[in-house]
């Protein structure tokens, strides 16, 4: 009897415990973000220039004075679309470190084509003392970085909610439906008609954090639109060469006496 009570226990206890996995795993798939159908997705995928130009805006407005971006250059920037004039007087809104004056001492010049976005802080330390001990990431591989890619980085900027009535929220720390665990130290980076776009686009949410997720996207994956052409020509190459080799294969058996 104690055996048979030793093992309808233990039974239940792994009915509660699948139980609570269950309704673990049903909360992880209620976060997971929603896929978005992206002008760069699929074999034929392409970057759309105006995104792209909207979204170095709001990077520039927005996410610039908390996060570096060390693998990008404002030469790169022609290949969003702007011209080098426009890229040039982009980088000129810039001071950056120059050589040293003739005794010595440091001086600053404006940017140029050839420097890469400054960083808002110097140093790691001086990250974390602005931001109450977190350290922003370096947005230049940011879509790499993170699992869901585009689809976790835009579902991140606009999932952020007031916190249910029963969860304890630490120190400083905001509500977001897609951030694991659901606690994270960034505000609400986004609200409506923060930026003003060049081309009259209406800034809302939205429209915001699909543009910068593009121009992420696009920075960390600068080399998409050429890869994808490529694949396509080898995919054409190799479907010529198969058509080639089944000719020459009936022409060759053919001579042959069955």
């Amino acid at each position: 009897m104690t055996k048979l009570r030793g093992i309808l226990t233990a039974a239940a206890v792994s009915l509660i415990l699948a139980t609570g996995a269950n309704q673990v795993s049903a909360a992880e798939a209620e976060a997971l973000p929603p896929a978005q159908d992206w002008s760069f997705n699929g074999l034929f995928g392409t970057f759309d220039r105006a995104a792209l130009q909207r979204g170095y805006k709001v990077y520039k407005d927005v996410c610039a004075s908390c996060h570096a971006m060390k693998y990008v250059a404002f030469r790169n920037l022609v290949d969003i679309g702007f011209t080098e004039g426009e890229a040039k007087a982009l980088a000129e809104e810039y001071e950056v470190a120059g050589e040293p004056d003739e005794f010595g001492d440091p001086t600053t010049r404006k940017a140029a084509l050839s420097d890469i976005f400054p960083a808002p802080y110097q140093n790691p330390q001086a990250a974390r003392a602005a931001n109450s001990g977190a350290l922003p990431p370096d947005l230049s591989l940011i879509t790499k970085a993170r699992e869901h890619g585009p689809d976790y980085i835009r579902a991140l900027m606009v999932g952020y909610e007031d916190a249910p009535a029963d969860m304890t929220m630490g120190p400083g720390m905001n509500y977001n439906v897609y951030f694991p665990g659901h606690q994270v130290a960034m505000p609400a980076p986004l609200s409506e008609g923060m930026v003003e776009y060049a081309d009259g686009t209406e800034a809302s949410v939205e429209q915001m954090a699909e543009d910068v997720t593009t121009f992420l996207h696009w920075a960390a994956n600068p080399e998409l639109e050429r890869r994808h052409q490529i694949g396509f020509q080898v995919m054409v190459y190799l479907i010529l060469l198969t058509g080639l080799f089944l000719i020459v294969k009936q022409r060759v058996w053919r001579k042959l006496d069955h």
